[in-house]
């Protein structure tokens, strides 16, 4: 993924080159995501601790104290919306081929943690014993305790909603492909009409894709929204703002390793003009406690780990303040 940011981010530098940089001035809005934090937003779920976008993964995360659930969203086939990473069940499960073309029901049925390597995420083609829960789903392996094999299984989203009905969810849009931008608008459309059934608005709703952002924005102004690639591209070399109903933005530690993007200065303007800051890596950076506490020090509002339990700790070990918890505040 941090490919399409890359992208989009050269695109707003070469308009830089020829514009004038937009001042950044504050924002004429109330937004109480600058009062949430510091946030583990539990990268879904925590990919290299327990199986990406399980039920299992969201409890785990939740259990340890992660105080946002990060995921991600496609469509199956009778229109459903599943949570799931790639638009593919490959990388994850037994299965293969498009989620968009199997039913809610088949995928209901897939292994979510056939490829799953403790420490490192899915990883397929190792041998058998390198998959610790392989097997849990089909029921020919025991659930760990106080787990069922439906918790390694591709969730529905309507089940996660369910499950936590107490706890932020960050839902990510995807689509079948980089350049199908008729699928994000879909599944912008399908995500839109279920929160306002639901009428939860404890939610951010993101996408690298803008449009797919807008048009959700368009369908369910109530629910806060984060800019996807062009955006954040346009804000960062341009100072450009965001859409209507932006509550943060959300960005890599770096542009592919190269460009550093989560600041101090970038984070502080960010601050100044009302927007909250999360952080993902996704390859970006190293996943350390180095890394969690340069970007803690940097006053960035949230980090998405995919290992929630190194971040827990590192948040304890200092006494940082949590969302509705006193504590330490790195920024003082």
């Amino acid at each position: 993924m941090p490919h399409r940011f890359l992208i989009a981010a050269a695109l707003a530098a070469m308009v830089a080159t020829v514009a004038t940089p937009v001042p950044a001035v504050a924002a004429p809005i109330d937004n109480p995501w600058l009062d949430m934090r510091i946030m583990n937003m539990a990268h879904s779920g925590g990919e290299r601790e327990a199986p990406q976008n399980t039920m299992y993964a969201f409890t785990r995360a939740a259990a340890l104290g992660a105080d946002m659930i990060e995921l991600d969203v496609h469509a199956t086939a009778d229109d459903r919306l599943v949570v799931l990473h790639d638009a593919t069940v490959d990388a994850t499960t037994d299965g293969t081929g498009r989620i968009s073309d199997l039913t809610a029901a088949e995928a209901s049925s897939l292994d979510a943690a056939h490829h799953f390597v403790p420490g490192t995420g899915a990883e397929p083609g190792l041998p058998p014993d390198s998959y610790p829960l392989r097997g849990v789903r089909t029921g020919d392996r025991e659930p760990p305790a106080g787990y069922s094999p439906d918790d390694f299984g591709i969730p529905l989203l309507s089940e996660v909603f369910a499950r936590f009905p107490d706890t932020p969810i960050n839902v990510e849009i995807k689509g079948t492909g980089t350049l199908d931008v008729g699928s994000y608008l879909h599944h912008a459309r399908l995500l839109a009409a279920f929160l306002n059934e639901v009428g939860r608005t404890d939610v951010i709703v993101s996408s690298f894709n803008d449009l797919a952002v807008a048009e959700f924005h368009e369908l369910a102004p109530q629910v806060p929204v984060a800019p996807g690639s062009a955006g954040v591209a346009a804000y960062l070399f341009t100072g450009a703002r965001p859409i209507e109903g932006t509550v943060a933005l959300q960005i890599p530690v770096t542009l592919s390793g190269l460009i550093p993007v989560a600041t101090p200065g970038f984070i502080a303007r960010a601050h100044a003009d009302g927007y909250a800051v999360h952080v993902w890596f996704s390859g970006t950076a190293p996943e350390d406690a180095a890394t969690y506490n340069r970007l803690l020090d940097a006053c960035a509002d949230a980090l998405m780990p995919a290992l929630p339990t190194l971040l827990e700790d590192v948040l304890d070990s200092r006494g940082l303040e949590r969302p509705g918890i006193p504590g330490a505040d790195p920024c003082a």
